[in-house]
């Protein structure tokens, strides 16, 4: 059978990613598209600029390199910006860096825009920044020293100042903006909003309280409201801390993260409200952990694309296999309302089209590996894993697949377990094209390889062919470039569940446009 001849059929248009996020057909959806294009997502012209228009961050998530946490968001001169924690133990907190991308794939890292050095009050942690614009200033609020209620210590929410969004930011006031405990909300995990009259808000609190302030047009102190007071409690049922606040269509979306930071059951909720004082009532929880992708996903940012209806929740997660507490990444993914204004919940997605020129999230076990032209490539050796921190059951797993040169083949791998560095060490399934033109699918047990099923398959050098393995309960089937009818189909009980990735044996071997969901 001669592979390689991608046909796009009509029946398979009709089952394109629905803007819900559910699952109707990837391939359709993304491989052909991605063929067709430099990247894997659709753009809009606005303004002669492209407008990203991504179901999640298609250059993978991470979408930036090392530990961070609690980011926030804004556009500044056309560039997207993402604030985040250092996300290390607590007194290693001493800075905070930033990243802006002109696409949300291509990221660049302005290191140490704050420091504790910069803020003589700061004597501990610097965390949770909150950016925003006014008066020709950027202005970013963040909590340091993590004060406790009662405690004789200076500490809490402060606000420092640059002529340039990516700083360096000093310390605007000398001292914490808001220093105290009010209504029993510990001063930390600030989000500031300006409403379309002007009037500026700071929403905040731990401690499970949460509340709305209004700052003057200073941006550097604390307002008053009609009544004379300066702190409103607007704590929904569920707070525990991470105010966001965002407004779409005359409604006001007030968001904050429930559970325990460093605890798998960590996750974000949201309430609505005509005002942005609230009455805020709890509507629903919509990110929380995937078994599959990562656990304790919270303390987010939303990025609104500038004259469109496009969303996109930008948070901390774990990956499934870290077990410190403090070790967090970055990870975007759509955010999608409903036609009465809620919102539904936030699908994680496993992608990477390598267009950011880079393998974050990925782990290699033996084999030299790089990106180059938007392919994760690997040198001919005896074998050669890399390997996304995935526990999928039932899934469809795509990619493209091509073999450079080299007598071996080159495919995928999933629900993996065992992982190492020792040569076909781990325990799988492995579905690869190779070059004595065959498919394949094995199961792999430690040093003993079974093959379960194959097919012949015409395999030409530096020709890119799309795999798609389905895996159901027992039931496997592989597709190469006939997306309609498998090459393989087999049952087989022997794993579960696992990991995801790529391999390859004795070949140099090429792989792009990685995308893993249920089905």
């Amino acid at each position: 059978m001669e592979c390689g001849k991608l046909t796009i059929m009509a029946p398979l248009l009709s089952l394109a990613y629905s803007t819900a996020g559910s699952y109707t057909n990837i391939f359709t959806a993304s491989i052909f598209t991605a063929l067709a294009m430099p990247n894997l997502a659709n753009t809009l012209p606005v303004a002669n600029k492209p407008i990203p228009d991504y179901t999640t961050s298609e250059a993978g998530n991470p979408f930036v390199d090392g530990w961070y946490a609690d980011p926030d968001t804004e556009i500044y001169d056309g560039l997207y910006w993402v604030f985040p924690t250092s996300s290390y133990s607590y007194d290693e907190q001493t800075y905070l860096d930033a990243f802006s991308s002109p696409d949300l794939v291509h990221w660049t890292k302005h290191p140490n825009i704050l420091t504790t050095a910069d803020v003589s009050w700061a004597t501990r942690a610097v965390w949770a920044p909150a950016p925003i614009f006014r008066n020709g200033k950027y202005y970013l609020y963040f909590g340091a020293n993590d004060i406790q209620e009662g405690e004789n210590i200076v500490g809490g929410i402060g606000v420092a100042v640059s002529d340039k969004p990516e700083g360096p930011y000093v310390d605007a006031i000398g001292v914490p903006l808001i220093g105290e405990y009010h209504n029993g909300a510990q001063p930390i995990d600030q989000d500031v909003f300006i409403d379309d009259d002007g009037q500026a808000y700071i929403y905040y609190g731990g401690h499970s309280r949460a509340n709305v302030a209004k700052l003057n047009d200073d941006m550097v102190s604390i307002g008053t409201f009609d009544d004379g007071t300066q702190f409103k409690e607007i704590t929904p049922k569920d707070y525990v801390e991470g105010s966001q606040m965002i407004k779409r269509n005359g409604k006001y979306y007030f968001m904050w993260s429930e559970g325990s930071w460093t605890g798998p059951d960590y996750s974000v909720s949201y309430a609505m409200s005509d005002s942005p004082l609230g009455p805020f009532t709890r509507v629903a929880k919509i990110l929380q952990q995937d078994s599959a992708v990562a656990k304790g996903s919270g303390h987010h940012g939303v990025i609104h694309i500038p004259d469109s209806d496009i969303w996109y929740m930008v948070y901390h997660r774990r990956p499934l296999s870290e077990a410190d507490g403090n070790h967090r990444v970055l990870a975007y993914d759509r955010m999608y309302f409903n036609g009465d204004g809620t919102i539904q919940p936030v699908q994680m997605l496993v992608r990477d089209n390598f267009a950011d020129g880079h393998m974050y999230g990925w782990t290699v076990y033996d084999g030299r590996w790089a990106v180059a032209d938007e392919r994760l490539t690997v040198a001919p050796t005896a074998e050669a894993k890399a390997m996304l921190d995935t526990d999928f059951a039932d899934l469809v797993f795509e990619a493209t697949v091509s073999i450079s040169y080299g007598l071996g083949d080159a495919g995928l791998v999933f629900r993996a377990r065992h992982l190492s560095t020792s040569s076909d060490g781990y325990k799988g399934y492995y579905a690869a094209i190779t070059r004595a033109g065959r498919v394949v699918l094995e199961k792999v047990h430690g040093e003993k390889r079974t093959t379960l099923g194959e097919a012949g398959c015409v395999v030409t050098l530096e020709t890119e062919y799309a795999i798609r393995v389905t895996a159901i309960g027992h039931h496997i089937d592989v597709y190469v470039d006939d997306f309609v009818y498998p090459m393989i189909s087999v049952k087989d009980k022997s794993f579960s569940h696992g990991a995801t990735g790529v391999g390859a044996r004795v070949t140099a071997s090429k792989f792009g446009h990685v995308s893993v969901q249920r089905p």
